[in-house]
């Protein structure tokens, strides 16, 4: 079934017949990207989400960072980072921090997973098209790269004053954060939907 695709830049409107199994289409007046696929399977999409899920967890469970200071360590999760914002005083930073690191990373990766193990097993979860376009608009939000630099600069210059201790979760959530880019890189939206009409395998 052939669909109309505009281009985002130019407004000029393309009809596309197929998507193709790999490739980056552009619009032939602007030369801006109107879609890609790439030749991923559904089995790695899968095995990424587990593993970002799995690094997900850990990153919670274990200690962020421990700080030394004339024989006292203190250490912290990622939650209790946010809560220690929200006692003192930060509560719209606590919420952004806590959106931006956990739930949204939550939320993406338990929505790929619920979309794409029944895609695997050749069926279609319950309200995966919608479940897929949330997935997209929330997608810009996962700032895991940008939580893992600032926790870096942070760390770097609280090292003049303590001795810091970097926990299991800051080497977790890091790797987290190439799961997740590399999760949504092979799950653009056409490859998406090439996986529900049965391209995928």
């Amino acid at each position: 079934m052939s669909s109309l695709i505009v281009c985002h830049a130019c407004d000029l409107v393309h009809r596309r017949d197929v998507v193709l199994a790999k490739a980056r289409v552009r619009c032939v007046r602007c030369r801006a990207e109107l879609y890609r696929t790439n030749s991923a399977s559904l089995d790695t999409a899968v095995a990424l989400g587990v593993s970002a899920a799995v690094l997900l967890l850990l990153s919670n469970f274990y200690p962020l960072v421990a700080l030394q200071l004339n024989g006292t360590v203190r250490a912290t999760t990622l939650v209790g980072a946010a809560i220690g914002l929200y006692n003192q005083g930060y509560a719209p930073v606590a919420a952004l921090v806590l959106l931006t690191t956990l739930l949204v990373p939550l939320f993406q990766i338990s929505g790929l997973l619920y979309v794409l193990v029944p895609l695997r097993a050749n069926r279609r979860a319950p309200g995966q098209n919608e479940v897929f376009r949330a997935l997209s608009y929330l997608r810009p939000w996962a700032m895991s790269e940008v939580f893992v630099l600032g926790a870096l600069v942070a760390l770097v210059k609280l090292a003049a004053l303590a001795e810091v201790i970097p926990g299991v979760s800051l080497y977790s959530y890091g790797a987290l954060m190439f799961a997740l880019s590399a999760l949504t890189s092979i799950t653009p939206t056409e490859q998406f939907w090439r996986w529900v009409d049965g391209g995928g395998r």
